[in-house]
């Protein structure tokens, strides 16, 4: 009765689900991902007909399974978001436990498809890779925790949920996929954060991750070679790195024109994880900032909502799904423009891949139904500065 007076939304008994979820969901998030997906199918069209080619499939072979993953993601996510917290919270706890089964048994059923790294799972018509629906399920998961570890007398919460990401990130870096074990970190770091960690504590995470660096740099050939790469003053331009350079210089403000670019013929990656230089180089400057105006409002726009939430749980688990979110869209262009090291990540929705955008799909389901409109959901009110206080 309080939150009705004081402005939240008000209750409407018997409102179906259909008008109660468009009256609450963020629109122009969502509206920003299916444009995102768009620009995915858009790019799909100039950049994977070289690799169809290659193995001997249609011009669009690629493109149709796209469609068909971006409308299974598109589906879950709409499904995912019309869903209450509550029910969020199960569905990624079973996802999670299932997901981190998944990824601790690849190492005796995994494949690595001849890139180095034993990710995937080969299903025959597909492959499956765990890691990419981890994530979504482990932010939720650790919120839960750090916020239960709030209550009286409640769990140590925060100290299991470290140790799931230390256990999640050993088990990434062994693959080795250093890329996601960074973005898992970090998403764990963020929500430990709002969560009210000492700065002590997290500079000397930030510590500890710089000593894991330099023994993995000694240690492992595979990351050693992606960091000399990255730091070496000159790129060779026979590599990804150098494709993809060229690619973004001859691209300008306005691209070399649709179909023109030369890029997709030389970048094995270049309807993954440099799709960027495809937009870059056909379509120019204009569609690579788009793209990121794009990412910057489902972000911006759910961290603006999530800051008068005053459910901890809700607040950490939209805000680590948010940070994560684009925060793997600036490693993959950061990549592409040689700001970072290689990591072989997809750009969110953009980027071929099942395994990618469905996870991705469930994500930003899961931060858009964090993410509604609620009674009770103004923190101003728990902080006693609400209308009429």
């Amino acid at each position: 009765m309080t939150e009705m007076v004081y402005g939240a939304v008000p209750v409407r008994d018997g409102e179906p689900i259909l008008p109660k979820w468009w009256r609450t969901i963020d629109k122009w998030g969502m509206f920003c991902i299916l444009m995102l997906f768009a620009v995915g199918m858009l790019l799909g069209l100039a950049a994977s007909p070289p690799l169809a080619a290659k193995n001997g499939f249609g011009s669009f072979h690629y493109v149709q399974r796209q469609a068909v993953f971006g409308f299974v993601a598109i589906g879950a996510m709409l499904l995912t978001s019309m869903m209450s917290p509550t029910l969020v919270r199960r569905l990624a706890v079973i996802g999670f436990l299932l997901s981190f089964i998944a990824l601790a048994l690849l190492p005796f059923f995994g494949t690595d498809f001849g890139k180095g790294a034993m990710r995937w799972y080969s299903l025959g018509f597909a492959s499956f890779q765990p890691s990419e629906f981890l994530k979504p399920g482990f932010v939720v998961v650790s919120a839960w925790m750090m916020a239960a570890s709030a209550e009286i007398n409640g769990p140590p919460g925060k100290t299991w949920s470290f140790a799931l990401c230390v256990s999640i990130v050993l088990m990434l870096a062994l693959q080795p996929d250093f890329g996601q074990a960074c973005l898992v970190l970090f998403g764990w770091g963020v929500m430990y954060f709002i969560a009210g960690a000492p700065l002590v504590l997290l500079v000397g995470m930030a510590g500890m991750v710089v000593i894991a660096g330099t023994v993995a740099y000694s240690n492992s050939e595979h990351f050693a070679r992606r960091i000399d790469g990255f730091l070496s003053p000159d790129v060779d331009p026979r590599t990804q790195l150098g494709y993809a350079t060229d690619a973004i210089r001859e691209g300008g403000l306005f691209g070399v024109g649709v179909g023109e670019g030369q890029v997709k013929w030389s970048l094995p990656d270049a309807h993954t994880d440099f799709i960027i230089a495809v937009a870059a180089e056909e379509y120019g400057l204009i569609l690579v900032m788009a793209v990121i105006i794009l990412y910057a409002v489902v972000v911006v726009r759910s961290l603006l909502r999530l800051m008068r939430e005053r459910d901890p749980f809700i607040r950490l688990a939209g805000t680590g799904l948010a940070c994560m979110f684009g925060v793997q869209a600036m490693i993959n262009m950061g990549v592409a423009v040689r700001l970072l090291p290689a990591k072989g990540m997809t750009l969110p929705f953009v980027s071929y891949g099942g395994s990618s955008v469905i996870a991705s799909g469930i994500a930003v389901g899961m931060l858009l139904a964090f993410t509604r409109t609620r009674p009770q959901g103004q923190i101003s009110d728990l902080l006693g500065r609400g209308r009429g206080r």
